[in-house]
């Protein structure tokens, strides 16, 4: 990781969106350096919890038994099992065995989602996430994401298409919470033209982020193309401006 680059933003990123959070980068290792490692999950639990440790300054390092939720050891790639009848779990559910999350209409239209998801296989035994500012030199990000309110959202919005005609340079696919963050992050940055992915609209995973924000995740690739696009986009505007003020207060 170029420290430059890490201080250059932080130097950017306060004068130009005031008062908003710093981003939180993740990545896979084998030897985690300076994070700690989260202890084995004594139930089931949505890792975005945890998250919040990190906005606050920590970092840590998750394994496959730090994670409590089957659908996180998944879209975190630690795992490709899915829970039994998971099409009726997420619908309607069976009378009587489960209560269905009535996400999608029917089990068949589960089924059909599931023929063409993402998944991965986590290419080392931990999953590291660091705010922004506690980045080392050694580490290197996969993803760049922000826990982030509309005004902020707007921001990142706007920069992500700054240098692209395409108008779809944002996704927002349907995806548990953990998904949007990690997975659709990792299936993007294998793209040639990654796109950013706004996320966190899980119902739930709702409760385990804080009201009024929602998840930006940029692969690595596009996020250094959007630092270096900033100083020239319209954060220079006096459109730009009377947002920024909104944010200063």
């Amino acid at each position: 990781m170029d420290m430059a680059l890490r201080d250059w933003f932080c130097t950017l990123w306060s004068e130009h969106v005031p008062g908003a959070d710093l981003p939180l980068v993740f990545f896979y290792t084998d030897t985690p350096v300076a994070a700690a490692t989260v202890k084995p999950a004594q139930h089931r639990e949505c890792f975005l919890g945890q998250l919040r440790r990190v906005r606050d300054g920590e970092s840590l390092a998750l394994a496959v038994d730090s994670i409590g939720c089957p659908g996180g050891r998944r879209y975190l790639g630690f795992s490709q099992a899915m829970m039994p009848n998971f099409e009726y779990f997420l619908s309607c559910g069976i009378p009587g065995v489960m209560e269905g999350e009535r996400y999608k209409k029917s089990p068949g239209l589960v089924r059909e989602f599931l023929r063409d998801a993402f998944t991965f296989e986590a290419p080392a035994r931990y999953v590291v996430f660091r705010r922004w500012d506690r980045i080392e030199a050694a580490d290197e990000p996969l993803a760049v994401a922000f826990l982030a309110p509309p005004d902020v959202l707007s921001c990142l919005f706007t920069l992500a298409g700054f240098d692209e005609s395409d108008p779809e340079a944002v996704i927002a696919p349907f995806a548990a919470g953990c998904g949007s963050v990690v997975a659709y992050a990792v299936r993007e940055a294998k793209s040639e033209r990654p796109r950013a992915i706004l996320g966190l609209f899980d119902v739930s995973a709702r409760p385990f982020v804080s009201p009024g924000v929602l998840s930006f995740t940029v692969p690595w690739a596009k996020f250094v193309r959007m630092v270096g696009n900033l100083p020239e986009s319209f954060v220079t505007t006096p459109s730009w401006e009377r947002v920024k003020r909104r944010l200063g207060k």
